[in-house]
This record gives structure tokens, sequence and C-alpha cells, in this order.
């Protein structure tokens, strides 16, 4: 088989530039003494979703393991910025809500997060490169969220 290079150059250049980045927004949010970013990452898909996600919903939209995510969404209840409700039809299933200080935390982290994501990704980028990276990476999203695996 042979090898595509320039796949290989565009994988490894995408873990470094994620790696560092994440790393620099997390370094700026504990410096300014707000929630990890893996919490703001969490309360965000909850926002985004009318406040509530299934655990199963949460694991597979946050990059984290699915064993992670439950210690995750424990610890951040502990905390009262979520709360873990049994689904009422199905006692398999188990929703994360987001508190009312949930929403305050991610509203007070959101401006931080957002200038970390200017300031340690954004910048160093054009406006054409913005694009095309965000269509290219959507693609490949979607095509593992739609088929739940990779093609190839």
């Amino acid at each position: 088989m042979p090898k595509d290079e320039p796949g290989l150059d565009a994988w490894r250049a995408m873990l470094l530039a994620s790696n560092a980045a994440l790393r620099a927004i997390e370094a700026d949010l504990s410096r300014a003494g707000g929630i990890p970013l893996t919490w703001y990452d969490v309360l965000l898909e909850l926002n985004g979703e009318g406040g509530r996600l299934r655990m199963q919903e949460v694991a597979e939209r946050v990059v984290l393991s699915r064993t992670r995510v439950s210690r995750l969404v424990d610890e951040m209840a502990r905390a009262g910025l979520v709360r873990k409700e049994p689904d009422e039809d199905d006692g398999r299933v188990v929703w994360a809500v987001i508190t009312e200080e949930g929403g305050r935390e991610l509203r007070a982290t959101a401006p931080r997060y957002l200038r970390g994501i200017e300031d340690h990704f954004a910048v160093h980028l054009t406006d054409d490169e913005k694009k095309v990276l965000a269509e290219a990476l959507g693609r490949v999203a979607k095509v593992h969220h739609d088929t739940g695996r990779s093609r190839r």
C-alpha cells in the first residue's frame, strides 16, 4: 500500500496544532481561575442542546474517553454545574442537565475561551485557510458521525 505522505503530514499537523492550541487555552483559563477547559466543553455541548443530553451523547461529543466523561460529569455535578437525571421512560438512560450555576460559569468562561481561540489558533490563519480547514475537517467529522466508523 503506497504511503499517503500529504495525508500523514496533514494528520500530524492537525494533531500538533490542536494539542498546542488546547494546552495554551487551558493554561489561559487556569491562570484566570476559571473552570477547566474540559468542563467548559461539556457545558457548551449541554447548552447547545437545550440544556441536556444523554450521557452517551455527551461522551460522543466531547474529546474524552467514555469512562472519563462519566467521572467528569460526576465531578461537575459535585461542583453544582450539572445534575444527572434518570430517564423516566428508559431506566438505562441518564441525562446530564446544565444547572443555573453551570450556565453562569459557561457565560463567564466564554469570553476567555473565545479569546484563546483567536490568540492561539485563528490569528495564525488567513480567512481562506480557516474556511478550507472548517470545510475539510467538518467533512471528516461528518463521515464518522454519520457512519459511526471510519470509511476506507
